[in-house]
């Protein structure tokens, strides 16, 4: 009798034991099954996850169980079996100027935008629905400014929401530090497009980032050029400062002694780069016709700042001694770039849209093509896209995890063995909720 009821106890707490372990879980939706692609550390490791069940409340992963967990009648769930699972991309430099490039990113798979807006680029519309999550970056130092000064615009920039703080030619050391070092204590992170500072300077201050190879290749020049262009560096003028340093870069050859220590200092800091291919991509021998990308259609061609021409994929109308000039330099740039990454350099993806032909969504993918091209995995390039944010910045997307932001890839194919698969079928999750992005085309 005993032993009938120890068995009895035994199987009514395996049935409690059972029914635990399938929960419903209420106001929820769940992600089952699947491949969770690893983007951890740079790209390196390569643990993925199998047979998981991704919990999502709100906006927000709630947390991450086995999907043998989650009941058969779970309500509100998709079914992940055979597909692979990554986080929403980022463009980390990019503008929206109106619904249909909202519209174009999310098509495109990009859930966060880091917003820029310029003379060029147009003022950046905030009233896209739906949009990516959109995080402003804010400038200072494109003038020579005081101490005062500095402290007076990051305050007001912090105040109007902006997340990133954008320092520029005009700051000096001291200037940099400062201006860094406040944005830091408000929870804002930094991007360094520096001139009158070195980047080596930058370096050591802990600038969490810098955009544009063009730029962050300075410390290749002499002080004297470097300081011209600080002063004057923008400039479409092939006799300026500014192409007389683009001159000298295209001579490096990738042993010269100059671009090799400027790539281990890169590669020595905790400072990531963000090359923007894309504004020369059209430039670039490989590149494929923008305008053929399905999205593309939805895409005002008089929107975009010296958009490609849609017959040939290419920039058409330069004079013929411009046109000259940047395809050197976007041969000049792949260059410099095998050698950073050679050397240990830290990438994010930026894709500077909307200015030389770059386009909403598209030129994303382009920026991702081209950092593969340079020698990053796979998955290295997923993390430049994603979970390198967080790590850069500290934001809390970019990554599948408890507490972070739900934006979320389903993919029919692997992006590990084709990153064009990336462009492929997919849902999209945008801060715990599906996108009908096929909508888009309609």
């Amino acid at each position: 009798m005993l032993s009938i009821c120890k068995t009895a106890a035994f199987i009514i707490i395996l049935l409690l034991f059972s029914c635990q372990q399938k929960e419903i879980y209420k106001d929820a939706l769940v992600i089952k099954g699947g491949t969770i692609i690893d983007i951890n550390n740079n790209g390196t490791s390569t643990k993925d996850l199998t047979n998981k069940a991704i919990i999502i409340k709100g906006d927000t992963i709630f947390k991450i169980v086995d999907a043998s967990e989650i009941a058969k009648n779970q309500p509100n769930s998709i079914d992940a079996k055979g597909k692979f699972i990554t986080p929403g991309l980022t463009d980390g430099f990019s503008v929206i100027n109106n619904q249909n490039y909202a519209n174009a990113f999310l098509y495109m798979g990009v859930t966060d935008v880091i917003g820029v807006e310029s003379e060029r680029r147009g003022a950046f519309y905030h009233d896209s629905n739906p949009s990516p999550n959109i995080h402003m970056l804010r400038e200072v130092g494109e003038e020579k400014v005081t101490d005062k000064e500095i402290i007076a615009t990051i305050d007001k920039h912090h105040k109007n929401g902006a997340e990133i703080l954008l320092m520029m030619y005009k700051l000096t050391p001291n200037q940099v530090k400062l201006a860094h070092d406040y944005a830091k204590k408000l929870g804002m992170g930094t991007i360094g497009e520096l001139g009158f500072t070195s980047y080596q300077e930058g370096m050591n201050i802990g600038v969490d980032a810098f955009v544009h190879t063009t730029r962050y290749s300075l410390d290749i020049a002499p002080d004297s050029l470097a300081n011209k262009v600080a002063k004057q560096p923008f400039s479409n003028n092939l006799g300026s400062p500014k192409w007389r340093y683009y001159q000298l870069l295209t001579q490096l050859k990738p042993t010269d002694n100059r671009l090799l220590a400027n790539a281990k200092n890169l590669g020595k800091s905790n400072s990531y780069i963000q090359p923007t291919f894309a504004l020369l991509y059209l430039d670039m021998p490989f590149s494929k016709n923008p305008w053929k990308e399905k999205i593309a259609q939805i895409i005002n061609e008089k929107n975009i700042n010296r958009p490609a021409d849609k017959v040939t994929g290419k920039h058409s109308y330069y004079p013929p001694k411009e046109l000259a000039a940047y395809q050197k330099m976007a041969a000049t740039q792949l260059r410099i770039e095998k050698v950073n990454y050679k050397h240990g350099a830290k990438y994010l993806s930026g894709s500077a849209t909307d200015v030389w032909g770059s386009m909403p969504g598209i030129s994303l993918h382009q920026e991702l093509e081209v950092l593969h091209r340079i020698g990053l995995t796979n998955r290295q390039v997923l993390a430049a896209s994603t979970s390198n944010f967080n790590d850069a910045y500290g934001f809390n997307f970019g990554e599948i995890k408890t507490g972070f932001k739900a934006n979320i890839l389903i993919l029919n194919k692997n992006p590990l063995t084709d990153l064009e698969n990336l462009k492929g079928d997919k849902m999209v999750i945008l801060n715990g909720k599906q996108i009908d992005i096929q909508s888009f085309l309609n």
